[in-house]
């Protein structure tokens, strides 16, 4: 009987914690090069889903990149060729640091400031951890 319940238990919190881990997709990163320039024409789609200002996400990969990069028509240009990997490895960085909550998993997070200090607060469960960092 024990047994029974403790596998009911176990399969509904492995089927809950799956569900939030895969709601959130990321696309694909569009990745075109233009002489000497990489141009990620979807950058628009990731600041919209992610629910994050466009500037800061921008500085997250240029930072990460060590390139300079502007926002044109919610198309990012990057100086240097850069691969699709590379763009897909740090949007899910950036993910996983900066949006998803540290406690439950879910996306459903916001930031919020006071004072100096910045905190990402959820809410799904409303937890609140603090953020290192100037990317959101």
């Amino acid at each position: 009987m024990y047994e029974s319940l403790l596998n009911r238990l176990y399969s509904k919190i492995q089927s809950v914690t799956s569900k939030g881990a895969f709601r959130l997709e990321l696309p694909q990163p569009d990745v075109i090069w233009s002489g000497n320039r990489t141009v990620l024409r979807n950058f628009g789609d990731y600041p919209k889903l992610l629910r994050r200002d466009p500037e800061k996400l921008l500085l997250f990969l240029a930072k990460e990149l060590g390139s300079s990069a502007n926002i044109v028509n919610e198309k990012a240009f990057f100086i240097g060729k850069w691969e699709q990997d590379i763009f897909k490895t740090l949007l899910q960085r950036y993910l996983k640091e900066y949006v998803l909550c540290p406690i439950c998993g879910s996306p459903d997070t916001k930031v919020e400031k006071v004072k100096r200090l910045t905190f990402l607060v959820c809410e799904a469960c409303g937890a609140r951890s603090s953020l290192k960092g100037k990317f959101v």
